[in-house]
């Protein structure tokens, strides 16, 4: 180190500010990963792989901004890293990658690319580093990877070759390279949905790993760019009950609003019927949103601000994400596109939807929740997608829906080790007075306004207590949201008078 006399600064990059972490909005996200820029690519497919910051997210998945046809992420679990890590920063986040590099794959033609300054750019994505094969461009001599050349990807996910001083084509103009890439347009939604066979699971069955692995319950279940697909919703919602056979979460479906699709506010009951959006456990969204020149599927930013929300909220899920600021440029169609302005300032989308507040009430209505512009793009709906076939706040209330969930879960987590204790009154007192010592702290926190927990006699009938069964009784009152706020105006004659004639 040089001699130092003297004042001197030095400035270092700036940190990357830390997540803001909570489990009880846990999300899981079936989709696709650009898993050819992960550590390993063959170690991804179809397992839980928990997240916990923009930087795990890339290594181990990969990430790539490339598009499909219609402008959304070609790779759809992308779209939910940049909403959870870059939008609102909060984690954990488990995604399941259901792209199999063994399957989901096209083999790329051998090509001749010229050489500068000891690098060459395959401006192809998607290359799998192990498939590549590389000669030298004029006498075809085969070249070997980590002694003649090295391979990396550039920020647009092109491979890139370096030659090595003194390797086998240190003086090569060209190289002729083939390769392989993963292929997600082979992906189907059959892939999303899943099978079991023996022990192998994939899709969604995969979800029944994460409380195994990880030690934690889903809160929330997402396939952004599938869930618009009626088999992968309707199958999305019964995944949010009995997982492991006890937990249940809640998910966010997607309304298709394709040109195929619901393009209208007024078809979405149309659509949400059709694609049989009616579970409890699910919130119904539409239409598409965007952030400058990002498009997402509604979902993939619902479940994060949902997640942002709980964790900013002592980790307890009683708030309504409805009516919250989104971090949002606009709302649009699944298929609109995206100009740049010719000055490079920007650009515009086209097949916007710009909703005003009735507008907004009547997607509402049909048990959808949208987003519209009310100094700041907003969330804007706060009920399941059972209604109005369902008038029951326990399911009605997406709020509140999830609230029962997550105290449901939490409730066997706690309690797991009593059961096969002997059932005498010492294990009854420990549950009852546990439970109400819990819920009178969630009461004096204002999370809700009762939760309460007793025995009943009459529940527990002498032939189920000889057989080893207990049944509590718990009384859930969470708060519902403040969804009409009414002020009655009326003129005062009297005080007109008053002010008039001095009286």
């Amino acid at each position: 180190m040089a001699f130092q006399h003297g004042i001197r600064v030095q400035e270092q990059a700036t940190s990357v500010t830390a997540p803001i972490t909570g489990t009880a909005g846990l999300q899981v996200v079936v989709g696709t990963a650009p898993i050819n820029l992960a550590d390993d690519p063959y170690a991804v497919t179809n397992k839980p792989i928990l997240v916990n910051n923009w930087g795990e997210a890339v290594s181990k998945l990969g990430y790539s901004e490339e598009k499909d046809e219609n402008d959304h992420y070609l790779y759809s679990l992308c779209a939910s890293m940049y909403a959870s890590f870059k939008l609102f920063n909060v984690a954990p986040v488990i995604f399941i990658n259901v792209l199999d590099p063994q399957k989901h794959k096209k083999n790329n033609e051998e090509n001749t690319y010229p050489v500068e300054k000891m690098e060459a750019t395959v401006p192809i994505t998607g290359i799998l580093p192990n498939t590549v094969s590389v000669k030298k461009g004029d006498d075809e001599t085969p070249l070997e990877a980590d002694t003649d050349y090295l391979l990396s990807f550039n920020d647009d996910g092109h491979l890139v070759i370096t030659l090595i001083a003194g390797g086998g084509g240190e003086k090569a103009e060209s190289l002729k390279v083939s390769s392989t890439s993963i292929d997600p347009s082979v992906v189907k939604a059959n892939d999303i949905i899943g099978t079991t066979s023996g022990s192998d699971e994939s899709g969604f069955e995969v979800i029944r790993q994460v409380y195994p692995k990880f030690g934690m319950t889903p809160g929330q279940l997402i396939a952004p760019g599938w869930s618009h697909i009626p088999d992968v919703g309707v199958v999305l919602n019964a995944k949010t009950q009995e997982i492991n056979g006890y937990f249940s979460c809640e998910g966010y479906v997607d309304i298709d609003s394709t040109a195929s699709g619901c393009t209208v506010y007024t078809d979405v009951k149309q659509y949400k019927e059709n694609a049989g959006t009616t579970g409890s456990h699910v919130m119904a969204l539409w239409p598409c949103v965007v952030s400058g020149s990002i498009k997402f599927w509604y979902s993939a930013v619902m479940a994060a601000l949902t997640a942002y929300l709980d964790a900013n909220n002592d980790d307890v899920p009683n708030l309504s994400p409805s009516n919250k600021t989104l971090g949002i440029t606009g709302t649009v169609l699944a298929d609109a596109k995206y100009t740049e302005n010719a000055d490079g300032t920007g650009g515009t989308w086209d097949k916007e939807v710009l909703l005003d507040q009735q507008q907004a009430n009547v997607v509402n209505s049909f048990g959808v929740t949208t987003a519209f512009n009310n100094n700041g793009w907003r969330t804007w709906g706060n009920r399941s997608a059972a209604y109005p076939a369902s008038t029951d706040p326990k399911d009605m209330w997406f709020c509140v829906r999830r609230f029962f969930s997550w105290w449901g879960n939490s409730f066997m987590l706690s309690y797991a080790n009593k059961v096969d204790d002997p059932s005498n009154r010492r294990l009854i007192e420990d549950v009852v007075d546990a439970e109400n010592i819990r819920g009178n702290a969630y009461v004096a926190q204002d999370k809700c306004a009762a939760a309460r927990i007793e025995l009943v006699p009459s529940e527990n009938p002498v032939t189920n207590l000889i057989d080893g069964k207990l049944q509590f009784h718990q009384h859930l009152a969470p708060y519902v949201p403040a969804e009409d706020i009414l002020n009655l105006l009326e003129f005062d004659p009297d005080a007109l008078v008053s002010a008039l004639t001095g009286g």
